[in-house]
């Protein structure tokens, strides 16, 4: 393991660095598309089995919450077994079962395949940005967590964009079937295209035998940390919620939009595209850092959401592309920020920071259906602006530019 010690990440413009960003781009792909493809069916799962609005948005929280329990196990062990051996295995596992989920004969059949699937597919969050600190020169690792994040908003929206106009023209079942099609293809590229890992040091080499328990205590006991956690949850509980729920709002009156147009909106994710590799360039350029950078996305957010309240389709669509720029821009800088800010235990830190997303879209995903359903648009807009002002509070006690003090990049990982 000599090399590993020694090795100083790959720099950008190098074939490594780039093999790097295009395999966890098509993993990415692979995770996001098979993970959110029911999002745009939810309407007909909902008149398919009968059921209410905030009980068909359970198909999306099974999953999200599946992905949520086990982000900490994969990242156990991708420290035991390696970064790359744990995302082939989950990436494989996620595909056939995304395969199998449309054969589900009813809805509680569906819940459980999708809340396996989601478990499969933890480990590719859970590992990837570890293994991409690892192997990305720190120069550039702020960068490339946006390029990563920037690969996952493409498959969020292959997934939508797919499954809800395949699935009005023929079924919901055919619908989700085409998307693990394309996460299969995903991951083949994924196979290929990822370098062998050259950064990853055994934990025992990396931590001194540190524990799980310890390295997971070790995170969970900085403050720092536990505010980047509050924002996984909060800002994308209220991200989830608002995809969610578009499609049933833009079904009614005045819209009165069919399935098939309503989920060409998710192109608005190409904003994500952008916004996340942007937001990522700008942590290096403004006063403040990534604290300044992310407290600004939050405020486009609320921006975006307030648009999206006026009674026009152009309104809501520009407020949707203002609300999703925001987004994810915010998530790349969170993200990244987080294994930079972990003492130890790099994989865990990003994996809690993973469970607090998933749990956020999982619970706040499916709450905010009772306001939708209680109070139309607005009460959910109100709920989701309430989460946005508590996350930006948070975020506003975060250190500016400075970085743990005495932290050095020596080969793979920050040294205390």
């Amino acid at each position: 393991m000599a090399e590993a010690a020694e090795f100083a990440g790959h720099r950008r413009g190098s074939a490594g660095y780039r093999g790097v960003l295009v395999g966890l781009a098509a993993a990415g792909v692979a995770t996001f598309a098979q993970l959110y493809s029911v999002q745009g069916l939810l309407p007909q799962l909902a008149a398919d089995f009968g059921i209410s609005a905030s009980t068909a948005a359970l198909s999306v929280s099974a999953a999200t919450l599946g992905l949520a329990m086990a982000v900490i196990p994969w990242s156990a062990a991708a420290d035991r077994f390696g970064r790359l051996p744990v995302m082939r295995t989950a990436i494989i596992a996620a595909v056939i079962l995304g395969l199998i989920v449309p054969l589900s004969t009813d809805f509680s059949v569906l819940l459980a395949l999708r809340f396996a699937e989601g478990a499969a597919l933890g480990g590719i969050p859970a590992v990837a940005l570890a293994y991409l600190s690892e192997e990305v020169s720190s120069v550039h690792a702020a960068v490339a967590a946006g390029t990563y994040v920037s690969g996952t908003t493409l498959g969020g929206l292959a997934g939508r964009i797919l499954a809800a106009p395949v699935g009005e023209y023929s079924s919901w079942r055919i619908g989700v079937a085409a998307v693990s099609l394309l996460a299969a293809a995903a991951a083949v590229v994924f196979m290929l295209a990822t370098p062998r890992q050259r950064g990853y040091l055994p934990r025992r080499r990396a931590d001194g035998g540190a524990s799980l328990a310890s390295r997971l205590a070790g995170n969970l006991r900085s403050g720092r940390q536990l505010v980047l956690y509050s924002q996984a949850f909060l800002l994308m509980g209220g991200f989830v919620a608002v995809y969610n729920y578009l499609g049933f709002r833009l079904e009614l009156a005045p819209f009165n939009l069919p399935q098939s147009l309503a989920s060409s909106l998710f192109l608005a994710y190409l904003a994500g595209t952008w916004s996340s590799r942007f937001a990522g360039r700008a942590t290096g350029r403004v006063a403040g850092g990534r604290r300044t950078v992310l407290l600004a996305c939050t405020g486009v957010m609320a921006l975006g959401l307030a648009v999206t309240l006026l009674h026009s389709l152009p309104a809501v669509i520009a407020g949707l592309v203002i609300f999703t720029a925001g987004f994810f821009g915010a998530h790349a800088v969170a993200s990244g920020w987080v294994p930079v800010l972990a003492a130890g235990g790099r994989a865990q830190a990003s994996s809690l920071y993973n469970l607090a997303y998933y749990t956020g879209s999982s619970l706040v995903g499916w709450a905010a259906g009772l306001f939708f359903q209680g109070a139309g648009w607005n009460g959910l807009a109100v709920f989701v602006l309430t989460l946005l002002a508590v996350a930006a509070a948070l975020a506003a006690t975060l250190p500016g530019r400075q970085e743990p003090a005495g932290s050095v990049r020596t080969g793979r990982r920050l040294e205390p």
